[in-house]
């Protein structure tokens, strides 16, 4: 799949322009058709979407506050650069504020939400394909802490799993890596229906841990 691939499945929805450029681009840099420190020629995306360079300007604008893009005053726009630094912090982040969501989530999951869960882990197990088990690891997640009613708070948790996501998607490329997650999973999901909020609060926490370190390693031998 490249971008004309996905040019062409996003502009069949039915939403505004400068979004569904946005989708697409998201989409292409977590594939990695477009890498890390590459430039975005908006002419050359204008031309692909048939649009002008007005809604692919505001798509972009999309992606920086998102953390995916970077704008340069002079040189335009490229794909940013994940440091470990800033893996570290991020990870730091998501660890606080998403043990904050599980807390707030256990009291008020209904069967719905378990069973909707167990469904996406079971999903899971199904499929090797890197891409697909990053958006299934999200909706897991999401799942589990929607019922905190926090929309804001779990806003702020998706922009976070988004900025490390084309870079879990190599995690999840490794099986070995994958099971190790998929089992964390498979435990904290039973947690939940315990409502033990204590190990559920633990097991989360190591979860994201874990992964942070793994992500933060593999971006110290990038550089």
């Amino acid at each position: 799949m490249n971008l004309n691939d996905l040019a062409a499945n996003m502009l069949k929805q039915q939403r505004s322009t400068p979004d569904l450029i946005a989708d697409a681009l998201r989409e292409a840099i977590l594939r990695g058709i477009f890498q890390e420190g590459q430039s975005l020629r908006q002419d050359e995306i204008a031309t692909q979407f048939g649009v002008s360079r007005i809604p692919v300007r505001e798509a972009l604008r999309q992606l920086e506050a998102e953390g995916l893009v970077t704008l340069h005053l002079n040189r335009g726009a490229m794909v940013s650069v994940l440091t470990a630094n800033e893996a570290q912090e991020i990870c730091e982040i998501r660890s606080a504020l998403e043990v904050k969501a599980i807390q707030l989530a256990i009291p008020k999951l209904s069967t719905a939400d378990l069973e909707k869960a167990a469904i996406i882990l079971e999903t899971t197990d199904q499929t090797t394909d890197a891409g697909l088990l990053a958006q299934l690891n999200w909706e897991f997640h999401a799942t589990l802490y929607a019922s905190a009613e926090r929309p804001r708070l779990l806003a702020i948790v998706k922009n976070l799993h988004i900025n490390c996501d084309r870079y879990v998607r190599v995690q999840m490329a490794q099986m070995d890596y994958q099971e190790h997650s998929q089992k964390e999973h498979y435990q904290l999901l039973d947690a939940c229906k315990q409502r033990d909020a204590k190990t559920a609060v633990r097991l989360l926490k190591r979860h994201i841990d874990t992964a942070g370190e793994q992500l933060v390693s593999y971006l110290q031998q990038k550089s």
